[in-house]
């Protein structure tokens, strides 16, 4: 899809047509395959907070897995920091000093047998940031203190198990602060904290952003956060990237329908019944989206209130807008004035990432 930041900013991660496919079984135990990314063009850009927005099973967390190396991509480019992801994946921990993942459950990613001098000190000492215990010791009360757990001395002593669940995501954001990433991709780091303290967490990647540089993929489901914090969202829906743009003007003036449904904290868009043509009316049966099943059209068609005949029956271009700031996958960017209709559509089954078709 095309990009719509500012062009001049350094690129700090990339990717071309990515493709995400595995091997599953449909409900029939037939052997089928899963696109749970399925090209896929994104970007992000030093000292900027992206927020990757969509429900569950939309290929959110595999895109961020891919690029924490958990993953392999099944096709498609992946460029970090300038860098082949194929080139740099081959010395782990070179790769590891540019890009950190965060996790989503603070109680599950650490040792909780483990002190937090241990947890943050361990990785200080592998990656050659300080060496000599007190020097170890040095960085980690250094880190603990730059994520606002202070003093410092109070927590490097103590065990997982004694912090509260903001303290101990805070302590993960140390451990990947510590070697001083270019990437940070927190993949859910707020949904498992109380309300009262989650903007607290957000507070603290906004000001890293803002102090270090630092560049954050932030994956939600809550368009509410992704408003307070992001610079950009992007809309991921079925493995694929359906809406783009500054993060106001996705709010304020969103293009597609399931962006809108977003917005509007639909509690299950699937029951939201549309007006849309017969054919591709909402099923109570069927699963919004079957990632195994090749989608000629849109593949949120079958969920959307203003669904039309072409929507099935024919590839659906990316529409960008004239000032280049945004980009919709939606045949209804054609009633607006502020956006231009691409004079050859996008097929996703011919070889070509859409930005290439746009092009």
């Amino acid at each position: 899809m095309p990009e719509t930041a500012a062009p001049e900013r350094e690129v700090v991660l990339e990717t071309k047509g990515l493709k995400v496919h595995f091997d599953g079984e449909n409900h029939e135990g037939r052997k089928v395959v899963i696109r749970a990314v399925d090209g896929v063009d994104f970007t992000l850009h030093r000292g900027e907070i992206v927020a990757l927005v969509g429900e569950s099973g939309c290929g959110k967390t595999t895109m961020a897995r891919v690029f924490a190396l958990i993953y392999k991509p099944t096709a498609g480019e992946v460029t970090v920091a300038g860098e082949s992801l194929r080139t740099a994946a081959r010395n782990e921990r070179r790769y590891y000093r540019k890009v950190q993942l965060i996790f989503q459950d603070p109680f599950a990613s650490m040792n909780s047998l483990k002190r937090i001098r241990h947890i943050i000190g361990r990785v200080v000492h592998i990656h050659g940031i300080a060496r000599g215990r007190r020097a170890v010791r040095e960085k980690v009360t250094q880190l603990l203190e730059k994520v606002n757990l202070t003093p410092a001395e109070k927590f490097v002593d103590r065990y997982p198990t004694a912090l509260s669940g903001g303290q101990r995501q805070r302590v993960a954001i140390a451990r990947a602060l510590a070697v001083e990433p270019a990437v940070m991709l927190a993949d859910e780091p707020t949904s498992m904290l109380d309300s009262s303290i989650r903007l607290e967490v957000l507070n603290l990647l906004g000001d890293l952003r803002d102090s270090d540089g630092l560049s954050v993929l932030y994956i939600t489901h809550d368009i509410a956060s992704a408003r307070y914090l992001s610079d950009r969202i992007d809309v991921m829906y079925g493995g694929r990237i359906i809406e783009s743009g500054p993060t106001e003007l996705m709010i304020t003036d969103p293009v597609h329908p399931y962006t809108k449904l977003l917005i509007d904290a639909a509690p299950d868009p699937a029951h939201f019944k549309g007006s849309g043509h017969s054919a591709i009316q909402p099923s109570s049966t069927n699963p919004p989206v079957d990632n195994s099943v090749q989608v000629v059209g849109c593949r949120f068609a079958n969920r959307c209130p203003a669904a039309q005949e072409r929507c099935v029956s024919a590839p659906i271009p990316v529409y960008r807008s004239t000032d280049g700031s945004r980009a919709v996958s939606c045949v209804l960017a054609e009633e607006r004035d502020d956006f231009i209709t691409p004079d050859v559509p996008g097929d996703a089954g011919d070889g070509h990432t859409e930005k290439e078709q746009v092009r």
